[in-house]
């Protein structure tokens, strides 16, 4: 009688491949995937968000520290404060185009020898801004500034998602971008109390000596990458990705948020020095730096309502957090302390609260090319941060802090129109 294929013994009919292939080979398998990331608790972990979080500071530390020394260099180079504002703008025009190149670069170089590059020679330039006698030659080295820094911002969130485990990377995202925002308030407290106690070439050598510090603990802490592939630049997958983003019924919209909220945040940090210091306040340039600290505030939201848009939906939030950052600012416009304190506090918590739920909802949005998707995101950012920044100061010596005021009020109104139109747009997978 023939055997019917249902009789056929189960071990004899695997024991081949069970000779060839042992039980613990998938397990094996299992464990080298695991080993390929970066688990939380382990050494590693902990050198990759330090070295993070210091190349962080260090480049929102170089970036933003110029703010508090506008008003001295408008002083010492006879220069309007729309000039003296070209020190931030030209770095942050020149970090935005830097972002749409330095990102294809380092899928051909690799994470770390960008991000190396970039801090040390950024720290270098900003030795080089101290030393030079001309006004131009201070404006090229902070272009170079800018331009380094790009191969930082535009590549630490591209090495983290390749080498954390996907169970951490929140973590270790968070870590990064406190040390984002802890940079930016630092540079501008640091620089802003020394300048008062020495000469701003002096105190630019000492931020620049604190970022040659920190390059160099990020580039030896810092682990090798080991999920990097190198691949080559494909200007056409490059084209293709821009075009499919600014087809999207939203993403356009979400880039025009992020002009216009750093537009309206950096041209408030630009002047306000400049209303402080002068009559009937006449602070000193140590307690106008102190009012970084509202910073803080800054740090805070962004978690937390980040978490809370995260339950409430983006399209909920956003809009919200604009009106904040008008309520804020509206203080500033009275006359007494008291009151303009209150609401830079509450003008910052606003922004940085609408910058996390816009920069969060792009991952969301963006169906393919996620990176050239938050690198368009970011061009747009600091591009508002260039050309928004410098153009408040026209409006500065137009009508003084209510010609700032009108300008402000007007970005911020587009931005919630802007808010709004999101707001109506069919749901694509998010929220």
């Amino acid at each position: 009688m023939a055997v019917l294929p249902t009789e056929v013994p189960v071990k004899s009919a695997v024991a081949p491949f069970a000779q060839e292939v042992p039980t613990t080979a998938l397990d094996e398998v299992a464990a080298e995937l695991t080993e390929a990331f970066i688990e939380k608790g382990t050494p590693m972990f902990m050198r990759t968000v330090l070295a993070l979080f210091c190349g962080g500071f260090a480049t929102f530390a170089l970036l933003y520290c110029v703010q508090p020394m506008m008003p001295a260099l408008s002083h010492e180079f006879a220069i309007n404060a729309a000039q003296s504002s070209l020190i931030l703008s030209v770095s942050t025009g020149m970090l935005a185009f830097g972002l749409l190149i330095t990102g294809p670069i380092s899928d051909r170089l690799g994470r770390k020898p960008v991000m190396v590059a970039a801090l040390f020679c950024a720290a270098l330039a900003t030795f080089a801004s101290g030393l030079m006698p001309s006004w131009e030659g201070i404006l090229l080295m902070r272009a170079l500034v800018g331009l380094s820094l790009s191969g930082l911002a535009a590549v630490a969130m591209t090495y983290l998602s390749e080498e954390i485990h996907p169970q951490h990377i929140g973590l270790a995202m968070g870590l990064y971008i406190a040390g984002n925002a802890i940079g930016g308030m630092s540079g501008r407290l640091i620089m802003g109390v020394l300048i008062d106690f020495v000469s701003w070439h002096t105190a630019t050598l000492i931020i620049g000596a604190l970022a040659l510090i920190a390059a160099t603990v990020f580039w030896k802490i810092l682990p090798e990458s080991r999920n990097f592939r190198a691949s080559s630049l494909k200007p056409r997958s490059l084209m293709n990705g821009f075009v499919m983003h600014f087809k999207d019924a939203g993403l356009p919209w979400l880039f025009l948020e992020a002009f216009l909220l750093m537009g309206a945040f950096v041209t408030l940090f630009n002047y306000i020095g400049y209303r402080l210091l002068a009559d009937p306040y006449d602070l000193s340039q140590a307690v106008v730096g102190l009012l970084s600290l509202v910073y803080l505030a800054g740090i805070y939201s962004s978690a937390k309502i980040g978490s809370l848009a995260d339950r409430l939906g983006r399209r909920r939030v956003l809009w919200a957090t604009i009106v904040l950052m008008l309520a804020g600012f509206v203080l500033t416009l009275f006359s007494p302390l008291w009151l303009i304190v209150p609401g830079m506090l509450i003008f910052t918590f606003g922004f940085f609260a609408a910058h996390s739920v816009a920069s969060s909802w792009i991952g969301r949005r963006a169906v393919k090319a996620k990176g050239q998707a938050s690198s368009l995101y970011l061009f747009s950012y600091y591009a508002g941060s260039s050309i928004a920044g410098t153009a408040g100061g026209f409006f500065w010596h137009l009508g003084g802090w209510n010609g700032i005021g009108g300008f402000i009020v007007a970005v911020l109104i587009g931005a919630l129109l802007v808010a709004l139109k999101l707001a109506k747009l069919p749901p694509l997978g998010e929220v």
